[in-house]
This record gives C-alpha cells, sequence and structure tokens, in this order.
C-alpha cells in the first residue's frame, strides 16, 4: 500500500496505477460505513485509493473541528488489510497551499443541513473537487446517510462535466439501529443510548408510506418527541426540492438531531 502525504507524491503513483480506479474520500478515524466503500470500490474497479483528510473548511467557527476523532495508524492499519493501493494523508496547508478559488455548491449547497450550517457545503464541494482533481477516480463511492452531500456532489460531477459516476452506497448501522458515524464516539453512555431513536422515527415513516409530508413529518417528530431536534425535512428524493401535499414520486426524510454537543444526521427515502 502506497501512502502519499503530498500532491507531488500522489500524482506520481497515480500515474502507476492502471486500469479502472475506485476512490473513497474519508475524513478518517474509518468505521464499517467507510469499508463497505472501500470494499465496494474493490469489487468494481481494477484499483482503489482513499484519502484521509479532515477538511478544516467545511466546519463552522463554534463546529467541532478540534474534537473530531482522529487515529491514522489504526486507519492505515485496517486500509492496509483491505488491500487498497493508495492512501493519500494530507495536511490543512497541503490541500490548501494558496489562492482563494473556491467551488459554489448552488441551490443544493444553502438549503437543509447548508442553512443549519453556513459554508459547510462549499467546503465539501471545493475539497472534493480538489480530491477528484488529485486523483482522477473512474468511480467515487460515498454513503447515503450524508444524502444531502451525495445529491450535491452527484450534482456538481454533472453540471461541472467531471467525467466519473458517483456510487451512492446504503447506510451501515449499528446492531440497534444507530447509522454508523465517526461521531458517534463522542456519545455520552446517556446519548449513546437515547440515539439509536433516530432509526425507530425513520422506521415508523417508513412504515406509514406515502402520505401528505406534513404528517409524514408529524409522524417523526412524534417518536422524537423529548430529543433536541435541529430539522426534520421531507423533500424529494432526487433534487431535493420541496414537496406540497401528498406526493406521487418517493421522498426522502432527513433528520438532524443534537446529542449534547454531538448533531447526528440521518435519512430514509419512503416510496
Amino acid at each position: 500500500m502506497i501512502i502519499c502525504e503530498t500532491k507531488a507524491a500522489l500524482r506520481a503513483a497515480r500515474a502507476d496505477l492502471a486500469g479502472s480506479v475506485g476512490f473513497v474520500p474519508t475524513m478518517g478515524f474509518l468505521h464499517e460505513g467507510h469499508m463497505s466503500l472501500v470494499r465496494a470500490a474493490k469489487a468494481e474497479c481494477d484499483r482503489f485509493a482513499v484519502s484521509i483528510f479532515v477538511n478544516p473548511t467545511q466546519f463552522g467557527p463554534n463546529e467541532d473541528l478540534a474534537s473530531y476523532p482522529r487515529d491514522l495508524p489504526r486507519d492505515l492499519a485496517m486500509l492496509e488489510a483491505e488491500g487498497v493501493d493508495l492512501v493519500f494523508t494530507p495536511g490543512p496547508e497541503e490541500i490548501y497551499s494558496g489562492g482563494d478559488v473556491t467551488v459554489d455548491p448552488g441551490r443544493l449547497g444553502r438549503i437543509l443541513t447548508g442553512e443549519l450550517r453556513p459554508g459547510h457545503f462549499g467546503g465539501v464541494a471545493t475539497v472534493v473537487t480538489k480530491l477528484f482533481n488529485l486523483v482522477r477516480p473512474d468511480r467515487a463511492y460515498f454513503g447515503e446517510k450524508d444524502y444531502q452531500q451525495l445529491t450535491l456532489i452527484r450534482a456538481m460531477v454533472a453540471d461541472l462535466d467531471m467525467g466519473l459516476e458517483i456510487r451512492g452506497m446504503p447506510t451501515v448501522r449499528e446492531a440497534d439501529g444507530l447509522a454508523m458515524s465517526s461521531r458517534n464516539v463522542r456519545l455520552t453512555p446517556e446519548h449513546r443510548a437515547e440515539a439509536p431513536v433516530l432509526n425507530r422515527a425513520l422506521d415508523t415513516a417508513e412504515a406509514a408510506g406515502l402520505r401528505p409530508v406534513a404528517e409524514l413529518a408529524r409522524i417523526i417528530r412524534d417518536v422524537l418527541d423529548g430529543q433536541q431536534v435541529e430539522a426534520v425535512d421531507i423533500r424529494d428524493a432526487r433534487t431535493l426540492t420541496e414537496v406540497a401535499g401528498v406526493p406521487d414520486a418517493p421522498v426522502v426524510a432527513l433528520l438532524a438531531v443534537r446529542f449534547g454537543t454531538v448533531l447526528l444526521i440521518d435519512q430514509r427515502v419512503i416510496s
């Protein structure tokens, strides 16, 4: 497994990768959700690469950049065990080495989570574009848990003619239904015990099926009663546009709930 800390080293190593290349961008502290993406890339591509980079530009001034969990030796050992060909582990000064040109994420970056976290998706769109330009993958793999991010990246790749395939993969969950996330380790034992309520709320909404969006939102909020709910949104599953009345196409329920200082998100497509 080749480990590159600089863009120059990455470009040199990438030139030696023959055949189709799959790519999994991560912020590290890997878990089974990340590894499911790695295995999908391994199954579908000749060679595959992973990046580990905690991107400072997608964190707001009062968010958890400093406390975001990190364990690079552990991550590298997990990736080597999966047979990863190439890992890119830059520091912020390597990625942002000068200049001020960024990517505007457009409407998809300003709604929903983008409204809760101003500037977040601009940071995501910019760093993902830079990583795509450096790795030059044929396919890139993202989890469906970050549904708005996945939708935005698909739109960005299409709108900017980037010429690669974006593969969205199912959310991987703990035994009690909590969506796997690197942030879960920051939950207190009490909050960890409460957090599976997100999945229960989504299960209840999915069982209810398509019905007026206000009713679906009420069903979810009833299950989440007593939690610190930041947002419950029901949107068109393809475009994330608002839906009125009874939808005639699949919708996605998007949740953002805070447990102490930790903001967790989850999603479910309802059809």
